[in-house]
C-alpha cells in the first residue's frame, strides 16, 4: 500500500493478487524462511491476506506449483520446512531425476535452448556439432538443466 515504507509511492497488486483464478510457480521452496512459510500457509488455508500496509482482507483463488531440489521430507524432519505447509503442498508431486540420469533429455534440451538464443541473440546457429554433442553427453550435469542452459547462451554480450 501506499505510504507502507520509505519507496511505497503506490499502491500495487502482489503475486498472489494478480495470479487470482490462476496458477503461481513457487521454485526453490525449500529456501523459504519459516517466518514466510508461516505467512504462505496462511493464504493457502484462509485463501486470503492483506497487503502490506493495509487493513482489508483479499480474497484469492490461487492454484500453487512449488519445486525444490532439496529433499522436503528431510527438511520437515529437521524442523527446517514446516510440516503442516508441506502437507499443504504436496498434493502432487511429480519427482524428475537429475539430467545426468536422463541424458535421452540431452539433445531434445540442446537444441531447444540452442535455437532459443539462437533469436534471442539475433545468430544463425541451428545445429550442435556431433563433437559437441557427445560432450554434453558425457558431462555430469552438476548444475542440472541450468547449468546446460547457461552452456549454450554463451558468454553474456
Amino acid at each position: 500500500m501506499k505510504g507502507a515504507f520509505t519507496d511505497a509511492i503506490a499502491n500495487k497488486k502482489g503475486l498472489f493478487e494478480v495470479a487470482d483464478e490462476g496458477t503461481i510457480f513457487l521454485d526453490e521452496i525449500s529456501e523459504l524462511p519459516l517466518l514466510m512459510q508461516v505467512k504462505l500457509l496462511r493464504v493457502l488455508q484462509d485463501k486470503e491476506f492483506k497487503r502490506v500496509g493495509g487493513t482489508d482482507d483479499i480474497r484469492v483463488d490461487v492454484r500453487i506449483i512449488s519445486a525444490t531440489n532439496k529433499d522436503l521430507e528431510e527438511a520437515v524432519r529437521e524442523k527446517r520446512f514446516r510440516e503442516d505447509l508441506f502437507y499443504r503442498l504436496n498434493v502432487i508431486q511429480i519427482k524428475l531425476p537429475p539430467l545426468r540420469e536422463r541424458r535421452e533429455d540431452v539433445p531434445l534440451l540442446a537444441t531447444h535452448f540452442l535455437k532459443r538464443y539462437s533469436e534471442e541473440l539475433n545468430k544463425n546457429i541451428m545445429t550442435i556439432s556431433p563433437e559437441a554433442l557427445r560432450i554434453l553427453l558425457n558431462y555430469e550435469f552438476p548444475g542440472n538443466v541450468r547449468e546446460l542452459q547457461i552452456l549454450l547462451k554463451g558468454p553474456l554480450p
